[in-house]
């Protein structure tokens, strides 16, 4: 090998060289810095002839599909009706859902403490992981505070869980429909969304051969979501069984969204998954935001179910140091949490499940009978799903069309399913006042009156 040899010029505290190859000399310098008489070379550094600053990967890949379609929508409401939102799941809008007074004075009762005005663990406050995991620890699925990560919201648990499970590269399986906030998590982070499709006939019920003809070598985590967002549906707990057998069978962990465990019309039940594994590992996401009405509190928390320890110390060490990214739930509300969860009276969570229910077959009443659409009766949490006969309807082309449209001439908003990859859908919040989701229905019967047509232009040609 030939050696090389160098010309070496010293100024200062740097040296500049040129090398040579048997003795030839090389063009261009090369810079070196002497450090304890030892020279060490450093590369040349080039100045950038322009501001040149460009977004991540990351944040180029992030995309909300929901905030893509409403911010391409044009929505113009009629000026001579009031506006009625059905489109935000937020229950706290109207006014007409307040929280338990119980939940208001332990928050007071925390902040007058003084003692919730610091920095909490990254998982939080010991005491108050142990009052979620007596919350929700039950004879099938014990839970101690070790198991419990407390987070901004349950959108910061799914995404630890996300993050945790899967690499660039893996793919995840999701429901159809289903909360577009795993597809904006996943595309980010370079993991494959695979969509499993729901049966609108089935009460939305998973298509369980679908699903599992989904998983291949990557697959490294299946989604549930139970009660559902957008659908309102509650899986029994047979069809719960038969989800689990697929996850063992294919040695798949799962991430249960269960934001609204618990938010069961009555007549249904629906048990956790974790109470029914026998070997599966969960991680369930939760929190305050719905059950207790207090979106905007941010108060999550991640469940780790592995009773049989696949998940081992790896997944476990990984949550923590994920937590440590940013400092999540907030301590005052941390504060609170034992006595939220002791104290709150059971009349408040059924009051409030009595009127979802109320306005829920209020809303699938109404709809029955207007033509064109196929409301879904729901069974918990807080929307509807209704199906529209798009080929009725020859002046949209579509559910984004349709419900643009439906502002303009009713000034009623409803999402657009499109905005949960399932077209020709509209969601419907019914967490509205009682006498405003009455007027919505007649708007909308109204519109779709106007503008059904009992065959589509494409059929009468045929006819004819």
């Amino acid at each position: 090998m030939d050696r090389k040899s160098y010309l070496v010029q010293v100024s200062a505290n740097s040296v500049h060289s040129k090398p040579s190859i048997n003795g030839t000399v090389l063009h261009g310098t090369v810079h070196h810095v002497s450090v304890n008489g030892a020279l060490y070379p450093v590369k040349s550094k080039s100045r950038r002839q322009r501001w040149e600053v460009r977004p991540s990967h990351m944040s180029v890949n992030t995309l909300n599909p929901i905030r893509a379609i409403v911010d391409g929508m044009k929505l113009t409401p009629n000026p001579d009706k009031a506006m009625i939102a059905l489109s935000i799941g937020d229950p706290t809008v109207f006014g007409n859902l307040p929280t338990d007074g119980a939940v208001l004075q332990a928050i007071k009762d925390s902040v007058d403490s003084q003692k919730y005005n610091g920095y909490a663990p990254s998982v939080g406050y010991l005491k108050s992981r142990e009052s979620v995991a007596n919350f929700y620890s039950t004879p099938e699925a014990p839970l101690s505070a070790e198991n419990v990560i407390l987070t901004s919201g349950c959108s910061q648990a799914i995404d630890l869980a996300i993050t945790v499970l899967c690499n660039p590269g893996d793919n995840i399986l999701v429901p159809c429909p289903g909360f577009s906030l795993y597809k904006t998590l996943a595309v980010s982070l370079g993991i494959q969304v695979k969509l499993y499709n729901l049966l609108p006939d089935k009460s939305w019920e998973v298509d369980l051969q679908h699903l599992e003809s989904l998983v291949d070598e990557r697959t490294s985590c299946l989604i549930v979501t139970n009660p559902s967002n957008p659908c309102g549906s509650v899986f029994r707990e047979e069809h719960l069984r038969k989800i689990l057998q697929v996850a063992a069978r294919n040695r798949i962990p799962i991430l249960a969204d269960e934001i609204y465990s618990d938010m069961v019309f009555p007549g249904f039940e629906s048990p956790s998954l974790a109470s029914l594994s026998v070997d599966v590992p969960i991680l369930s996401c939760g929190g305050l935001a719905k059950r207790w009405l207090v979106p905007g509190w941010r108060m999550g928390w991640l469940l780790i179910h592995d009773r049989n320890d696949i998940f081992g110390s790896e997944i476990r060490q990984g949550l923590v140091k994920l937590s440590q990214r940013i400092l999540g739930a907030c301590t005052i509300v941390q504060g609170a949490l034992e006595s939220i969860l002791d104290n709150t009276p059971r009349t408040f969570y059924s009051d409030t499940l009595g009127f979802l229910k109320s306005n829920s077959e209020i809303c699938f009443k109404e709809l029955s009978s207007v033509p064109g659409l196929n409301p879904v009766m729901p069974s918990g949490a807080m929307y509807l799903m209704v199906g529209v006969d798009i080929h009725h309807f020859p002046d949209f082309k579509d559910d984004v069309d349709f419900t643009e449209r439906l502002v303009t001439e009713q000034s009623v908003f409803c999402l657009p399913a499109s905005a949960f990859e399932y077209p020709n859908y509209f969601r419907v919040v019914v967490t509205v006042p009682e006498e405003m989701m009455v007027e919505a229905c007649a708007r909308i019967r109204e519109f779709c009156e106007s503008h059904y047509r009992s065959s589509s232009p494409e059929a009468n040609d045929l006819d004819q």
